[in-house]
């Protein structure tokens, strides 16, 4: 704007880049707005600022976050913008009403009794009167007496609690709950006590629950003795409500966690520890117990939600959260009773123990629901898009007009199958999305559901299937089919399966050649950009120097290679003396060369970057021993390894986005395949188990090189690794985990399995076996092993979470022990090659600086 005199004129020799960047500065961050009129609670005000979110006027309704201290109508989430958050789920009332949590609970034991037996003997009145009445004279026939506690259905804060042990003066016209009082609690210090736990479920499609791993030990105030007609009345000795104690004079206020009435489950869990209890087993059953109460209300949940939400796709970001309080008391074995549980609980600050225990649970919760600032504007941009989509008629399957052809019909189921196979997929990688946030973010919170145990997780579902059949019987049909679509529980790497099969399909039923399918094998590794520019020198000359007693067939070998693709061979031999140890300036260039008939054709893939932190020259090779000498393989014969061609899933079903297809094969590796996969189906059963067995003999023989050092130096390496594992495992799961992407990864993996691949080649005699048994098993391993970005390799380090063996549970193809053997040894080659890549880029690291600029650095 020009405001004075003065001519101001802009230089046209500006650039637009530099234009660009100042309009780049000028950018404004989002803020988080919080709607917190509903509460009454101050700490809830100082976690809302403490996380820096901006609090809005009170009829606001837009505010990213909404906080209500009680239950919100379902009108009011039905009216909520998919970006928005309020911490109140519909339908959670069935169990946080007393006489709602009884029938529930009541429906569910008869159908699971013994999985649901931590809660007392309940009856509801008037309804269950008549039971109740039969069972107190049951009791007065046995000579015995029990006592009970009454409360009111919809009760709080200890109003209205008594005790009787005269059950039949009880009158029927009062709506109320009546239980078996337990009179042998856990005490401490002469005190009877309860536990308020705290739980954050997240979603309810699917259900996600998180355990807070501190809460508060909530005291009586007189010493506890049994009940008896003199002591009914003692509500200070036998209720443990902070609301009812908090008036008794004797209630102690100490702002130490040791002293006082009211103290944390963190230091009640060190006094267990101190008297030598079980810790790990106490927080077990806890969890057990709300997950399995939790079970009881997702059917209610989810139906509820989903009637507020119609329109919102399942699996997408829950626009609901909640905080429940469970009240739980220990018996004197240290068993678990659900007392009640509360939707709105108290958080209140009257004492510093308060303070740090609801500050942490609140703070955490907020961080674990990823609330982002950018959340609106994609909500607005998807809404604009949907709408656009309706309005153009895009994005809807046509619709299969009468009297269509039979291949029509088959075209348009699988066009329909395909487009349910990728919804679903971007539903689980989402899901995994948000795994990865909320294991970064949990803080002081555990995810209990679902566990990382694959038997625990197997039960739960299993109960979860029972809870929707009892519950919801004769309704919500739609939402049954749901939970019973088989898709709802696979993985990614089943579904990118599936997918890769309908394609195939789509082939054959186009008339389409069928192309071959596999991720491409690894050559070499991929290097950083600052080694790259260090070493363009080197990788522009691309194959190893061969020596001199390389065959000729060998040297004919590597110049196709070199001619075509320029890229290094991950080599496997059974003679190890026979060639010599290839080595460039005496550091990283350990390989071995063999001998191979050149009938496979070579790869097409383009060169790979390599990385210091995964070395390239790292190989798996067997050595010479009396078992392959004894072999009918003669080592003398051997063949050499080839890179088959390969080429990865199309652009809909990629991996990684760097990867390629490779081009077609030439007419006389078309006719070797088809050679070979003849010979692959005369096989017979017995001549495959034998083929199968020898291919076993080889992978035990095989074993991990390590660039400058002998074999036996790679298992110590390995060894120490192991046997220092608690040191070890931070970081190998940090450079496997983190450091490493996916694409890297699976470039690990391909180590193993480019050297498995040519063993089967190998053993079998066929230049392709894409279509043998055993080859489709071991790809099935390395994909589960690459689930959820690398975890599923992880986990076989941990000895937790989903087993790689489930891949074959699901599947109704036959393993036999053998097929099943050789899986189990290529699982612990790929172990032992992630310990060998770890150490290599840790001493690669160390070593890494010293180099300077005019360094020569081989690798």
């Amino acid at each position: 704007d020009n405001h004075g005199t003065t001519r101001l004129t802009l230089s046209s020799e500006l650039s637009y880049q530099g234009t660009i960047k100042r309009k780049a500065k000028k950018k404004k961050h989002g803020i988080i707005t919080a709607n917190v009129a509903g509460t009454k609670y101050e700490i809830v005000r100082i976690v809302i600022r403490e996380m820096g979110f901006v609090k809005t006027r009170d009829e606001d309704e837009t505010a990213n976050l909404i906080w209500s201290d009680c239950a919100v109508q379902q009108d009011k989430i039905a009216e909520l913008r998919n970006y928005q958050r309020i911490n109140h789920f519909p339908g959670m009332g069935e169990i946080c009403r007393k006489d709602f949590l009884a029938r529930n609970m009541t429906k569910m034991i008869k159908c699971q009794p013994q999985e649901y037996t931590f809660i007392p003997r309940t009856w509801i009145f008037p309804a269950e009167y008549t039971q109740f009445q039969n069972y107190v004279k049951e009791l007065k026939k046995k000579r015995r007496q029990k006592t009970f506690i009454v409360k009111p259905a919809n009760g709080a804060m200890g109003h209205g609690i008594s005790l009787v042990r005269n059950g039949e003066k009880l009158q029927a016209q009062d709506h109320l709950i009546v239980q078996e009082y337990l009179d042998k609690p856990f005490l401490m210090e002469g005190y009877k006590f309860d536990l308020r736990i705290y739980i954050l479920v997240t979603s309810c499609d699917p259900l996600k629950i998180f355990l807070y791993h501190d809460g508060l030990v909530r005291m009586g105030t007189e010493k506890y003795h049994p009940p008896s007609d003199s002591n009914l009345s003692q509500l200070y000795m036998h209720l443990t409500n902070y609301s009812v104690n908090k008036h008794n004079e004797h209630f102690e206020r100490d702002e130490t966690e040791d002293k006082g009435s009211k103290r944390s489950i963190k230091w009640f869990t060190e006094f267990l520890e101190t008297n030598n209890l079980d810790v790990s087993k106490f927080w077990n059953d806890i969890s057990e117990l709300v997950v399995k109460t939790l079970i009881v209300a997702e059917p209610h949940v989810l139906h509820a939600y989903r009637m507020c939400r119609p329109g919102q796709a399942p699996g997408s970001d829950s626009v609901c959260f909640e905080v429940l309080g469970f009240d739980i008391l220990l018996d004197r074995k240290l068993k678990p009773w659900l007392l009640e549980i509360n939707r709105a609980p108290s958080f209140g600050t009257d004492q510093k123990i308060d303070y740090d225990v609801k500050k942490g649970v609140l703070l955490n919760a907020l961080k674990l629901l990823n609330i982002r600032t950018s959340d609106k504007r994609r909500n607005l941009a998807k809404q604009k898009a949907e709408a656009q989509k309706r309005l153009y008629g895009q994005g809807s399957m046509k619709r299969l007009l009468p009297g269509s052809s039979d291949w029509e019909k088959q075209r348009h189921t699988l066009e329909r199958r395909k487009e349910e196979l990728k919804e679903r997929l971007a539903q689980v990688r989402k899901q995994i999305s948000k795994e990865e946030h909320e294991n970064r973010h949990m803080g002081n919170y555990r995810r209990i559901y679902p566990p990382d145990d694959k038997t625990l997780l197997e039960k739960y579902e299993s109960l979860l299937a029972t809870a929707f059949q009892t519950f919801l019987a004769g309704r919500a049909a739609s939402l049954q089919r749901e939970m019973n679509n088989p898709l709802k529980r696979m993985k990614e790497e089943d579904i990118l399966d599936l997918l890769e099969q309908c394609e195939i399909d789509d082939e054959k039923l186009m008339g389409k050649p069928t192309r071959q399918r596999g991720p491409k094998p690894l050559f070499s590794m991929p290097e950083s950009a600052q080694t790259l520019r260090k070493l363009r020198n080197y990788n522009s000359d691309s194959s190893y120097d061969s020596s001199s007693d390389v065959s000729e067939s060998e040297e004919e070998t590597e110049k196709e290679d070199h001619d075509e693709k320029k890229e290094k061979k991950v080599s496997y031999d059974l003679e190890e003396n026979k060639h010599k140890t290839l080595e460039r300036s005496g550091k990283l260039n350990y390989i071995k060369n063999v001998k191979a008939p050149s009938h496979s054709s070579p790869s097409s893939a383009g060169p790979i970057r390599r990385s210091v932190s995964c070395p390239r020259s790292i190989s798996i090779l067997t050595t010479q021993s009396q078992a392959a000498e004894q072999r009918p393989l003669s080592a003398k014969a051997s063949l050499q390894l080839q890179r088959a061609s390969s080429v990865n899933r199309s652009n809909s079903l990629n991996r990684s986005p760097c990867s390629a297809r490779a081009s077609q094969t030439s007419s006389l590796g078309t006719t070797n395949s088809s050679a070979a996969e003849s010979l692959l189906y005369q096989k017979t059963k017995e001549q495959e188990d034998a083929l199968t067995k020898e291919a076993l003999l080889i992978f035990n023989d095989m074993r991990m090189k390590f660039p400058g050092k002998t074999d036996e130096e790679v298992e110590l390496i390995i060894e120490d690794i192991m046997d220092n594992w608690k040191h070890h495992k931070t970081k190998v799961a940090s450079y496997w985990l983190v450091k490493l992407d996916s694409v890297k990864q699976r470039k690990v993996l391909d180590i193993v399995k480019t050297s498995v691949r040519a063993v089967l080649q190998r053993v079998w005699k066929a230049p392709d076996i894409e279509n043998l048994h055993l080859y489709r098993l071991f790809n099935r391993v390395f994909n589960r092993l690459l689930w959820s970005h690398g975890q599923g390799l992880w986990n076989c380090f941990c000895n937790s979470g989903s087993s790689w063996e489930t891949v074959f549970s699901r599947s109704p193809e036959v393993v036999t022990p053998a097929q099943l053997q050789c899986c189990r040894r290529v699982v612990q080659l790929c172990k032992q090659c992630l310990l060998v890549v770890y150490k290599h880029a840790a001493e690669s690291r160390s070593a890494l600086p010293a180099a300077g600029p005019k360094c020569e650095d081989t690798r």
